[in-house]
Order: structure tokens, then sequence, then C-alpha cells
């Protein structure tokens, strides 16, 4: 058969890779064309056109590059039509996807949802979309399921993909000696918040005798550069960025601060200790705060507290984001050791309530299913 896949992140470019191994494995005469990356690439097929040419960031990222994005939709469009898939199957970015979703939907071309977005989180009027446009869902999180039953959107769930992904990762220590790992998040302005807290929580740290001789290595992101995080590092030579090394940051790390989001998930598949943060403008803060007391099911910020249904690591939000408490948790996540093995106890739990491994070979499968129907 043929599949169009559409992956615009560096997640997506990785499940769907993941997902394109698990179709050949089920369909060897299987054929891939692309919106994609290196990961998608190495897999086989067609790559029409890499994500980090037109990768966006944010409303304002959107707003400078609305003529490109704009001209990336028409093309994309056309090269659908032009190949004929048996399927298009869409990877979350559900900017660009759903407008896909919709054009597909219109001319008869199936379509599949893998990584479903989050409408539990936000802009749930996107489900009315979803249930009319698109012909299955494949969702990743267990808290999915009574939501988008609830919805009335089929779906079907076979675990995360993540799972396989830290599972199948060959970890090298990334520096001699301890360290704590900073991930400051993907978008500029979450850098921009993120970082000037945790140069200070490192500057306490570091003033401590017990972590004096303590690394903070940075998990750059991979659309980001070195300049979005020099100016926030000063003349900190105990701080350091490395790119392309997350999970070796986070499976050496004593501890990490984590900025919502995907991270923090890895982390606890990993199995590191972590302090979870979130920042943003008052404005932003306050429709969020709006979001969370009208949606009861959102009690966190972090999937993996949300996919437990309790706190298992700290939800630091805005204003209860400082230095100074952001180093004492650093310091019980290393120090107390009953707190530590109780937070990878859930880690456990976590990983189960997940599916355990083998997600991308079964949604593979059950859309084969689908299309052989």
């Amino acid at each position: 058969m043929k599949y169009y896949l559409i992956a615009g992140e560096a997640s997506g470019d990785l499940h769907a890779s993941n997902l394109m191994k698990g179709l050949l494995a089920e369909d060897p005469e299987a054929s891939f064309r692309f919106y994609g990356g290196p990961l998608m690439e190495a897999v086989g097929g067609t790559k029409v056109h890499d994500y980090k040419d037109t990768a966006v960031m944010g409303m304002s990222d959107v707003v400078r590059n609305i003529s490109k994005i704009s001209k990336n939709l028409s093309a994309c469009k056309e090269d659908i039509l032009a190949w004929k898939p048996d399927v298009v199957i869409l990877v979350d970015y559900p900017g660009f996807n759903m407008k896909i979703a919709r054009f597909c939907h219109a001319r008869k071309i199936k379509v599949f949802y893998y990584i479903a977005p989050k409408t539990w989180a936000s802009r749930e009027s996107r489900n009315r979309k979803l249930k009319a446009w698109v012909d299955k869902m494949f969702i990743v999180f267990p808290f999915e399921k009574e939501y988008f039953e609830e919805a009335g959107i089929p779906y079907i769930y076979k675990g995360n993909p993540l799972v396989d992904a830290v599972d199948s990762a060959v970890l090298q220590r990334p520096e001699e000696g301890r360290y704590i790992a900073i991930l400051a998040g993907s978008r500029k302005m979450e850098i921009a918040r993120t970082m000037p807290v945790a140069m200070k929580m490192a500057d306490i740290l570091h003033a401590t005798p017990a972590y004096a001789g303590y690394k903070f290595l940075i998990g750059g992101a991979p659309s980001r550069t070195l300049e979005d995080y020099e100016a926030h590092i000063g003349g900190r030579d105990y701080v350091k960025v490395l790119f392309g090394r997350t999970y070796d940051i986070l499976a050496f790390a004593d501890a990490a601060l984590i900025n919502s989001g995907t991270a923090s998930l890895e982390a606890a598949l990993i199995g590191t200790p972590q302090l979870v943060c979130w920042s943003t403008s008052f404005v932003t803060a306050f429709v969020a705060n709006y979001v969370v007391n009208v949606m009861d099911h959102i009690k966190f910020i972090s999937l993996g507290n949300l996919i437990l249904g309790r706190l298992s690591f700290r939800e630091l939000i805005q204003y209860d984001f400082t230095p100074e408490e952001s180093a004492r948790e650093i310091r019980r996540l290393i120090e107390d050791i009953p707190y530590r093995e109780r937070m990878k106890a859930d880690y456990e739990e976590i990983r189960q309530l997940l599916g355990g491994s083998g997600a991308s070979r079964k949604v593979a499968a059950a859309m084969l299913d689908e299309l052989r129907k």
C-alpha cells in the first residue's frame, strides 16, 4: 500500500520513522512519501519536504512565516492528489495537519491521525473537526481513551511509542562527574522564561559546598541554536549546552529541572528524578488557569502525573517557579533517598500504564487492519 505521512517536528520525525518500520514489517510492499526529517528518510521512501525548513514555534513565528506555510500547504495538497495514496497519516502537528485532514476528507482520501491533537488540554473545539474529517485516530495516552470516547471520536489505543524510543536508545555518559540536567523547552519563549530562573538556581547550588563540584548540562532543543542559551549562561563555566544528547543527559543526571512537555515523560521512562516547571506571560497564564478550572480532567501540567492521575513529581508553575524553591527541590531529589525511590516506583507504574514495548508495531498492524476492512 501507499502511505503518505506528515510530521512537522523532531518528535514527529522520530515517531513516524518507528511507525514506518512497523508498517514495513506488517506490509513488506509498503511505499512511503512524506513530509518529515532524517529519521523518516533513513527508513526509506521519498521525502518531499524537510520539517526543519519550515519549523515554526509559537504565534509570532506563524505570523512571520504565513506566506511560506501557505505555499507548503498548497504544495502538500497537490502532491497528495498526484501520488494518490491509500491513506494519509498525520502525525501530531495540528496547525498544519488539521488543514490537510479537511482537504483529504473532502476528496474521499482516507485519513489516520497518529498522536492526536491534545484537545483535552486546549482548543476543544477541534473535536468536532476531528470527528468529521478523520477516519480513525490512534491515541498514545491511556487517559485519552475516556476523553475521546465521551467526545464520540473513533480511536485505537495500542500504547505509547516513547517507550520503544527510550528503550532502543544507546546511552553514553555525556560528561564526567556529577551533574544536574536542565531541559528548558523547545520554543524560544519557553527558553527565555526558564533559563534565567534555572541559572539562578544553578548559582545557588554551585555556592553550596556539597554541590560546588556539580555541573549543569542543558539539553539543547533540536530546533534551537547555541545563541538561544548563551545569552542566559553568561560566564558560568559550570554550565554547558549539548545538542542531540537529551537521553544521555537525562540517563546519567542526579536530577533534572524540566520545562513541562514530552521531555518530562522521557525522564520518567529513563528513570531520572525530576522537577517540572512552567512559566509564561500573565495573559497566557490567566487563560491556562481558566482552562484548568473549566476542564475537570486537567489536574496537572506534566504527562507523567496526568497518566498516573496523581502527583508523583512536583510542578512549579508560574510564580511558584523561583530559583530558591527549584534549588530546594533539586536538593531533595538528590538527598532524600526514600523520596527518590517512591518516584522511581511511580515511573514503573507509568511505564505499565503506557502499555509496555512494541507500540509502533502494534499501531502499524491496527492501521493495516483498518485499511483492509
